[in-house]
Order: structure tokens, then C-alpha cells, then sequence
């Protein structure tokens, strides 16, 4: 028997296995595939105050190891969830994470808010790599006193585990996970996407309609695993770790850059059983190497 149950600062998942924002919809897309509850933890679809009708199509692009997205936070808003969503998935035995978003403060502080009194969602995570309007569109992460000043707004008012999704379009990412750790976050999870963007060279346009979108898949990985190890000798605070994850090996070698859990991404369109097949992957690597604690994992790498 091997131990795959970790902590986030207090609230125990049973493995460090999660699924990342706004690729597994609200998990009840995947019950035909999976059982949610063998998961460690879900991040529900990005959640914002007002209904969001997203951005024009296209917007979603194949690149070589990887793929663009600029779907723009599409969602029907907070209060629909509330009374719609989250009693069709409030039944899940799994942590259920809502990834807050928004345009301007208030609005990240009125939605963390109204999630406070749902009985069976234990934290929510912050996605700061958002536009601020009042700041003329710079995304709320790549600015240590904008990701500071919207991450201790939330925190006056949101009781529960408070994670934040660190952007990787900044120049020292250590900067913005020590100055949202010093304004209350519980833990961080890294990396959003990256900013990318492809063209279509017979046509000479954008393959988006927003020129630009977000990069992710196994290309990325690389740079994910750098920034996860920066950050895990950065800040106390514990880590979910993203970006490329596509296998169990990979999820094992974010944990040994510091990572405590981990959320698998684009790795769900290819292959909706993934998450489990990690699940089991990290179990048959402990067995193989004789741990018997998957704790023991994060931040194990060997540096001679």
C-alpha cells in the first residue's frame, strides 16, 4: 500500500492529481469516461461575476507539440453556476475548485464572495493572467502590484482555501508568487498558458481571431518545470504545478521540482481516461522505486 493523499495548507486532497481550468468543463463532461471521485481534486470552467460570451471563432489553433486557445472566459456568470451547475455537481467525493476571473477587482471580489457559503466547493483559484480594464489591459499577473493589491481583496473577503494561477509571461515569476504569498494566497498553481499565436500562410491571416492566444500541451513543459522549481525555492506556500503534462512521468517530474499536486490540462481532448491513467502511473512508479509516501516526492530532485 502506498500513501497518495497530500496537503494544500490545510485541506488534504486524496492524490495530487487535479484537472486544470477549462479543460474539463464542470466534470460531469467526463462521467461517461471516468470516475470523477478517483481524482485528487477538479478545477470547474472559469467562472466570472456576468455572463461572458467568449471571443469571436475562430479560437482554438493545432501548433506542432502543443495548441493556441483564446476561447475569452465563455461562461453564463456566477449566479448560474451557484444555482444551476453546482448542485448537478456538488455530489463529486473530490476537491471542487471554481477558477474565479474577471475584468476589474470588484469583480474577483463579488464572485469569490457569492462562492462562500457553497457547502462542498473548498477553495476557489484566482486566474490573474486576466485583462484589467481600469489599467488600460495589462493582465492582473504580470504586474507584482496588481496581482498584490487583487489577491489581498480577495482574501478580506473569501474564507476558504485561496489558490493563485500564476501567469509565465512575466520576467521573474518568483516575484509575483512571493508578493500574492505575502498577501494571503494558501497555495499557487503554475503555469497558464503562454502567449503564442500562429498564422495560416496561404491565406497570409491569424489563425485566431484575436491574432494572439494561449499556448499549451507538451511544448511548454520545459518552461513549466523551470518556473515550478524557481517558485518551490521561492516561497513556503504549496505548488500545483501545470503545463505539458501529458503521463505520469511528467506529473512525477513536476513533483520533484516542488510541486505538492498537479492539474493535467490539454492532456483530457486527447485522451478523457489521462487523469486516472496518472492516478495509476504514480502509484506503479512509487511500487517500482520503493516509496511508500508520495510526499516524499516533492522537491526530490537530486542536485549534485
Amino acid at each position: 500500500m502506498v500513501n497518495l493523499a497530500v496537503d494544500i495548507n490545510g485541506y488534504s486532497l486524496k492524490n495530487p492529481v487535479m484537472t486544470a481550468s477549462g479543460t474539463f468543463g464542470f466534470g460531469e463532461e467526463y462521467e461517461d469516461f471516468i470516475n470523477i471521485d478517483d481524482l485528487g481534486g477538479i478545477v470547474v470552467k472559469g467562472t466570472t461575476l456576468h455572463h461572458r460570451e467568449g471571443n469571436a471563432y475562430p479560437r482554438m489553433a493545432e501548433t506542432p507539440a502543443g495548441m493556441l486557445n483564446a476561447v475569452g472566459l465563455q461562461n453564463k456568470g456566477v449566479d448560474y453556476f451557484i444555482n444551476n451547475i453546482y448542485p448537478r455537481i456538488k455530489h463529486y467525493n473530490t476537491g471542487i475548485f471554481v477558477n474565479v476571473s474577471g475584468s476589474a477587482i470588484e469583480d474577483y471580489v463579488e464572485t469569490a464572495e457569492k462562492l462562500n457559503d457553497l457547502e462542498n466547493i473548498p477553495g476557489i483559484e484566482l486566474n490573474i493572467s486576466c485583462p484589467n480594464v481600469k489599467e488600460g489591459g495589462m493582465s492582473f499577473g504580470v504586474h507584482c502590484p496588481s496581482a498584490v493589491a487583487v489577491t489581498e481583496a480577495v482574501r478580506k473577503v473569501y474564507k476558504k482555501h485561496l489558490m493563485v494561477k500564476l501567469s509565465p509571461n512575466v520576467t521573474d515569476v518568483t516575484e509575483i508568487a512571493k508578493g500574492v504569498e505575502g498577501a494571503g494566497a494558501d497555495s499557487v498553481s503554475l503555469i497558464n498558458t503562454l502567449l503564442g499565436m500562429a498564422i495560416n500562410a496561404e491565406k497570409r491571416r491569424p489563425e485566431l481571431s484575436t491574432i494572439t492566444g494561449g499556448l499549451s500541451g507538451p511544448c511548454i513543459k520545459p518552461v513549466a518545470l523551470r518556473m515550478v522549481w524557481q517558485v518551490y525555492n521561492a516561497v513556503k506556500v504549496p505548488i500545483i504545478g501545470m503545463g505539458g503534462i501529458m503521463n505520469a512521468t511528467d506529473a512525477i517530474e513536476f513533483m520533484l521540482a516542488g510541486a505538492t499536486a498537479i492539474q493535467v490540462g490539454t492532456a483530457n481532448f486527447i485522451d478523457p481516461t489521462i487523469t486516472v491513467k496518472i492516478v495509476d502511473g504514480i502509484k506503479d512508479y512509487m511500487n517500482r522505486h520503493s516509496i511508500t509516501d508520495v510526499n516524499n516526492l516533492i522537491g526530490g530532485m537530486i542536485v549534485d
